[in-house]
């Protein structure tokens, strides 16, 4: 067999190279990329790889590793998971900055291969610069924080092991249901290390995601389920998406009369205003969507995780009968669902087939249709500018009516944490799949500039715009540079309410006094826009909404990554909507407050369904 004698470095970066995956119709890179930060550990191994590569392989430099593993997880989001990236860092704290990003990658189900630089296989030189020792087992490294993070962990210890290791690792990465983080920790000497490669595994491979049909018996009783269905429900998750199920979705909801609610990852399934779309479910829902979940005698969940935010905490639809389609087995049992495990277009597919001519009742349709035109209404209301001198400062509402006004019809929203994903999820006009891009699984501050870097990489043609408050924007922007370093423009709009506003309300909701959450009036003033045109971004302050309307336009016009600075009100947050969320109260109150907070918590948990 023939074979070519290349490093451990060499052979990784070429058959990355080879593989392939289709979209449309197109056969395409799988890996559009790599980001590399450079340091000891990969900088004599895997950096001259890429740099021989670099053609087919490009390779980008951030200045984060933690937000370089962000801009990849976005990446493949906004590829619906067909395509994908990988990371390389140095050992040490480089390795360890990407365990947060290998947790969000998990809890959402996103692929991304890490591959952290680990210390010496050979331990000739131990204990290296930067190496974490176990007293009680040498076999220990920092990369093994890791392993709990991972959908798949190897160690790299000789190179003949990549003639396992990566192959397994694309499986773990391209599979439907194990989908999630990939980590090949890869000594530093090892990666340097030469070895016999036979040709043949660097055969371009194509990998196409896995659609299983769902089983007979299942499909019979999810049937059955819906026939006897008085008053049913969908809850639409990101699997309806990662599945390409949106047109199979829309079909199955207009065929048989079935509303359809959102979750964060689902939002965008079904465009805004599609017939019966109820919008956003759960904590952050909208009041149509919680007033028929309510009511709902059965809640079809197609490709959601079915977590808290979605559940209402389990009080939302306690007395609903849950079924669950999900190509995760995990996933579809959750919550006692009778499950129906498939893919999500092939199992609403073959569930619509077999319902025939079946449809909900009409007083259910119609109850649907009203409820939803009732709250276009309020999301007018509350999204409207407000009359000159009507509040000294805009509401996060007010804010993003502004934005989604203005946006392109092909336009991307993107946002992580805070208060602004409960106002984008319940008030924000979809208009596709790939329009509203929200981390909200793991919920990470920082997330938001670094994937806005990400998703206009694997959407290049689409306006991107970062909504993010002034904390997120604190903790990581460092990606404002590398965004107008490889000219990947972003708009960025940074609400400054001085503090953390969401976790400000929620302490005070749950009977808390005012601590530790927003700035005192003697703190330093913060010069975002300053800040941000020094990471080589335009930017700009605005006054009030009427100037963020009139800086919008040339911001999304222009070519370069801008920055638009507002001021915002901390404690307004919009009242309408939402569901009741767990969050524990003091069990001995010793003010009003608490009191009242405790009370009403004890009340709700009354309200949960069996096994909360």
């Amino acid at each position: 067999m023939a074979s070519l004698r290349l490093t451990a470095a060499e052979a990784t970066v070429r058959f990355l190279a080879a593989q392939q995956t289709e979209i449309g119709g197109r056969t395409l890179p799988l890996f559009g990329g790599i980001w590399a930060i450079f340091g000891h550990g990969n900088v004599a191994g895997l950096g001259p790889a890429l740099h021989a590569h670099r053609r087919v392989l490009p390779t980008f430099r951030a200045h984060n590793e933690q937000a370089m593993a962000h801009a990849a997880i976005a990446y493949a989001k906004t590829h619906a998971r067909r395509r994908m990236m990988a990371c390389t860092t140095s050992i040490g704290p480089g390795a360890t900055n990407m365990v947060t990003a290998a947790a969000l990658a998990h809890v959402n189900r996103l692929p991304v291969l890490l591959l952290p630089s680990d210390i010496f296989a050979s331990r000739r030189p131990d204990p290296v610069l930067q190496q974490v020792e176990d007293f009680g087992d040498a076999t220990v490294s920092a990369n093994d924080c890791f392993r709990p993070v991972s959908r798949y962990f190897d160690r790299i210890m000789r190179p003949e092991q990549l003639l396992v290791a990566l192959p397994a690792a694309l499986r773990v990465l391209t599979d439907p249901a194990e989908c999630g983080p990939v980590t090949l920790a890869f000594p530093q000497d090892v990666q340097t290390e030469a070895f016999d490669v036979p040709s043949d595994f660097f055969r371009k491979r194509l990998w196409r995601p896995r659609a299983p049909e769902p089983d007979a018996n299942e499909l019979r009783g999810a049937v059955a389920a819906l026939k006897a269905a008085k008053r049913p429900l969908i809850i639409a998750g990101g699997g309806v998406k990662y599945s390409g199920a949106e047109e199979t979705l829309a079909n199955f909801a207009r065929r048989h009369g079935v509303p359809v609610t959102e979750t964060q990852a689902g939002k965008g399934s079904l465009a805004w205003d599609a017939p019966g779309n109820l919008g956003a479910i759960g904590v952050t829902g909208t009041a149509a969507a919680n007033a028929l979940a309510a009511q709902a005698d059965l809640v079809l969940a197609v490709g959601t995780r079915l977590q808290d935010f979605s559940t209402g905490s389990r009080a939302l639809f306690p007395k609903a009968r849950l079924l669950g389609l999900n190509v995760v087995a995990f996933d579809a049992y959750k919550h006692g669902a009778q499950p129906l495990v498939a893919d999500a277009a092939r199992g609403l597919a073959a569930l619509s087939a077999a319902l025939g001519r079946w449809g909900a009742p009409q007083p259910w349709r119609e109850k649907a249709t009203v409820a939803v035109a009732r709250w276009q209404r309020v999301v007018d209301r509350v999204t409207a500018a407000p009359k000159p001198k009507a509040n000294a400062l805009p509401s996060d509402a007010q804010v993003l009516g502004a934005v989604n006004r203005a946006m392109p019809k092909r336009g991307i929203v993107l946002c992580a944490a805070g208060g602004l994903p409960g106002e984008l999820h319940k008030l924000w006009r979809a208009t596709d799949a790939a329009s509203y891009h929200l981390e909200y699984g793991y919920s990470c501050m920082g997330y938001e500039i670094a994937g806005g870097l990400g998703a206009k990489l694997a959407a290049p043609d689409r306006e991107v715009v970062v909504l993010v408050g002034d904390g997120s924007y604190l903790m990581m922007n460092s990606e404002i540079a590398t965004s107008v370093a490889v000219g990947a423009k972003l708009t960025i709009v940074v609400l400054d309410n001085r503090g953390f506003g969401c976790i400000n309300r929620l302490q005070r909701g749950t009977g808390g006094d005012p601590f530790n959450n927003l700035l005192p009036d003697a703190a330093p003033f913060v010069d975002f826009a300053a800040h941000a045109a020094a990471l080589g971004a335009e930017a700009q302050k605005v006054d009030g909404i009427a100037g963020l309307e009139a800086a919008l336009p040339a911001a999304l016009a222009a070519k370069r990554t801008q920055v638009i600075v507002i001021d915002t009100d901390p404690q307004t947050g919009t009242a309408e909507g939402g569901a009741w969320w767990e969050v524990p109260v003091t069990a001995a109150p010793a003010t009003p407050a608490q009191k009242e907070a405790r009370q009403d918590y004890e009340t709700n948990r009354k309200r949960q369904g069996a096994g909360a």
